[in-house]
């Protein structure tokens, strides 16, 4: 009797289901398979209906199989699943990431991993302050060896599976980098703690000495299940090679397309290498979407096939073509966002729930105007796996430097003082705040006050009044200027930039940093104040009897201040309630693994996406259309794909030309939404005279040309020659006068950005 579990699984998911076992000399064994499954394909109801179909047909007890995933939620899900398909318990199956499972098997052989038996976990923010500890007992400067490049050092040594003693140190820093790391180890053993790295080196180097502890696992679990295998790195890989047996099968489900963590240690090579290393003869794809309407996953099978060693495979429905991409051409980054905007409502006014509409980005930074659109709108939505703009950390830290700024004698913020006083780190440590607040509750006064009094002793006095003094001298600095030009001063004065310049990941941050003085330049474009040379002047030329003069004449008498107060309103208005409602915005990364009736992809540009980072690397490239094509099928029925032909970029007006993806999707399925010429009306920064309207200059859509101006005399996608890079061609340009510059895209060197005063560019 065929179980009623196996109804509706169509031929490809059923052979991969029931995969019997291969025969070999003496017998039969378990049989190793690759399960590429694309996108919408129903890979976890495969994975799940596998683990029920053996233990149904007494090929394994629950207890025999080992499943991995790489999410709590994900193991969660599948255990839920099981246990509807089959009358058994799931509680203690072996199901769980990898992580969880190794943090398992460490606390059932506690003795034999060399860890006491109530070992602790220690997270990221726990063996950040440890390493710091560490440094300080060692004497070693932070500033030449900042701590979290020793924390990626630590963790990407450990993913590598090697000790502090495997390390090839090749300079003075990571020989001292390399000293931490075993003072680390030998602090971390005393305490009895592991970090999340730990967990699974200590588990890989225990199976790898322990010869009767490895061949128990191995005898026990006879079939091993990979979710999104395209995602592990090596030491994973290695980890599930220690535990498969002879007699072991390991049923991989992954796709390769969909290889998007790189930047994590994720290699596709481990697909290629678990064939030749499991003598798979086996490889089942999952090619029938039940997600994506016809015309979507075309335009998906074109674009990826632009990348080499792919394992192959091309999605396909039985649900119709439906309707073409969208495609929208805006003059500027906020005529994008006002089309996103006007879409959304349309699309809601025709049944669409917000909920199912997504918009994704490439880069964080790209959030804040479709925030603000969404906001001027109305629209409510929710930044999903992230923080909505004013929110994220860093730019809460700007804010804060900018409230001390602008903060007046009576009107100091404490909250602001605290935030920033010692981040970056300044050497002003949890008792030097708590005198400054003694000395403040005593007095009556605020901190800042109490700071600027003078009356501390020993390190706390001089490390407070360092600070002091660099608050009074941006607040000189910056007396006069345009608002965006008092933030970017800001963010280079007070540390901001240098401190995350020195995180793996502390790129987004310096682009959100960078988006907050396009935010000021948009602010002041928009009218929401004015911004002349004198704003007393204004005051007393303001016609005095009209009551909104006189408001506006106030508001010109600080401008910061009015920008600090819309900053707070949009951090605390219209994001949606738990449950409520609203509009999906988030990363291209974030989106893995959903799905939407409706997906906005913006910011289709050139450097953008694909991001310039990749632009000079092969496999970088490649990463970005394995990105795309994630992003193109999160869609189910409608997909939008914008760009804006100019764009505010750290404060500049950045010319772009459309993406290359653009020219690797089949012109049929595409439908241009403005075909007639378009004409760019951005803001323009023009340095200390402030702000003005752009230079109205038709613009033909997708056409790679740029109309020159005196500033200006190249377009984009013009050949040029220069004397030291050979030829190349111009992708983008931003700048005026003395500033103005192009980005060269040159045969055999790459990018390069030239300042046109000094390139001497000719036509090639």
């Amino acid at each position: 009797m065929t179980p009623a579990f196996l109804d509706g699984l169509n031929e490809k998911q059923l052979e991969a289901v029931t995969l019997p076992a291969a025969p070999v000399a003496g017998g039969v064994s378990a049989q190793s398979a690759l399960i590429l499954a694309g996108a919408g394909s129903g890979k976890t109801r495969v994975l799940t209906t596998r683990i029920a179909w053996l233990i149904q047909t007494g090929q394994v007890s629950p207890h025999g199989l080992l499943a991995v995933t790489f999410t709590n939620k994900a193991a969660k899900e599948m255990l839920t699943r099981i246990s509807a398909m089959l009358p058994i318990n799931t509680r203690g199956m072996w199901v769980g990431t990898f992580h969880g499972l190794c943090n398992r098997m460490l606390r059932a052989h506690y003795r034999e991993a060399g860890l006491p038996q109530a070992f602790q976990i220690l997270d990221s923010q726990d063996q950040l302050a440890l390493i710091k500890r560490l440094m300080k007992q060692m004497n070693i400067d932070d500033e030449r060896f900042p701590a979290r490049q020793v924390q990626w050092f630590i963790n990407a040594a450990k993913e590598e599976g090697k000790r502090a003693k495997d390390v090839d140190a090749h300079d003075e820093f990571s020989r001292r980098t390399n000293e931490i790391y075993a003072a680390y180890d030998t602090q971390c053993q005393r305490e009895g703690v592991v970090d999340f790295a730990e967990l699974l080196l200590r588990s890989y180097e225990m199976l790898t000495r322990n010869d009767p502890l490895r061949e128990h696992y191995q005898h026990r679990f006879k079939h091993l299940l990979v979710d999104e295998f395209q995602d592990t790195n090596r030491l994973q890989y290695h980890w599930l090679k220690l535990l498969s047996g002879k007699e072991s099968s390991l049923f991989a489900v992954g796709d390769d397309d969909q290889s998007i963590y790189g930047f994590r240690g994720a290699t596709t090579e481990n697909m290629h290498h678990f064939e030749r290393d499991f003598a798979v003869e086996t490889v089942i794809k999952l090619e029938q979407n039940y997600r994506s309407h016809g015309n979507i996953l075309d335009a998906a099978n074109a674009l990826i096939s632009h990348n080499e060693r792919r394992l192959g495979k091309n999605l396909w429905t039985s649900g119709g073509k439906g309707e073409p991409l969208r495609v929208y051409e805006a003059a500027s980054d906020l005529e994008e966002a006002a089309f996103v905007v006007e879409e959304v409502k349309a699309l809601r006014n025709d049944g669409v729930r917000l909920g199912d509409i997504a918009v994704l980005y490439r880069s964080n930074a790209q959030s804040r105007v479709i925030e603000h659109a969404l906001f001027n709108a109305s629209v409510p939505y929710r930044v999903y796996g992230g923080l909505r703009f004013f929110e994220r950390q860093e730019i809460k830290h700007a804010l804060a430097y900018l409230r001390l700024i602008a903060q007046q004698e009576g009107q100091e913020d404490d909250g602001a003082f605290l935030r920033v006083a010692n981040f970056p780190a300044r050497g002003i440590g949890a008792r030097s705040l708590e005198q400054v607040q003694t000395l403040a509750r005593e007095r009556g006064i605020s901190l800042w006050a109490a700071a600027c009094a003078n009356t501390l002793s020993g390190k706390a006095a001089s490390s407070i009044a360092a600070f002091v003094r660099l608050i009074q001298q941006m607040r000189a600095a910056t007396h006069g200027l345009p608002l965006p030009e008092i933030i970017a001063h800001m963010i280079d004065a007070s540390g901001l930039r240098a401190h995350y310049q020195n995180e793996k990941e502390g790129a987004d941050r310096i682009e959100n940093l960078d988006e907050l003085v396009n935010a000021a330049a948009a602010f002041v474009a928009e009218g929401d104040v004015w911004l002349v040379a004198d704003p007393l002047q204004a005051a007393a030329e303001a016609d005095v009897t009209s009551p909104v003069a006189a408001e506006r004449a106030n508001e010109a008498d600080d401008v910061l201040s009015a920008f600090l107060a819309h900053a707070a309103l949009e951090a605390g208005e219209h994001q949606a309630l738990p449950g409520a409602e609203a509009l999906q915005m988030m990363t291209v990364h974030s989106a893995k693994g959903l799905e939407f009736h409706t997906v906005f992809i913006s910011g289709m540009e050139e450097g953008l996406f694909p991001h310039e980072n990749s632009l000079n690397d092969d496999h970088g490239v490649e990463e970005e259309r394995r990105l795309m094509y994630v992003a193109l099928t999160r869609a189910r029925r409608r997909l939008y794909l914008s760009l804006a032909q100019s764009r505010m970029l750290h404060g500049q007006t950045r010319y772009n030309v459309p993406s290359r993806f653009f020219n690797e999707i089949p012109e049929a399925l595409l439908r241009r939404i403005n075909a007639r010429p378009r004409y760019q009306q951005a803001p323009v920064y023009t340095g200390n005279a402030g702000y003005a309207g752009g230079v109205a200059s038709p613009i033909a859509p997708y056409a790679s040309t740029l109309t020159p101006h005196a500033s200006m005399p190249w377009r984009i996608g013009q050949s040029v020659m220069h004397a030291k890079f050979g030829t190349g061609v111009i992708v983008s340009a931003e700048g005026r006068g003395a500033e103005a510059r192009v980005q060269v895209n040159f045969r055999g060197n790459g990018l390069k950005w030239l300042m046109l005063e000094y390139a001497n560019l000719a036509p090639a």
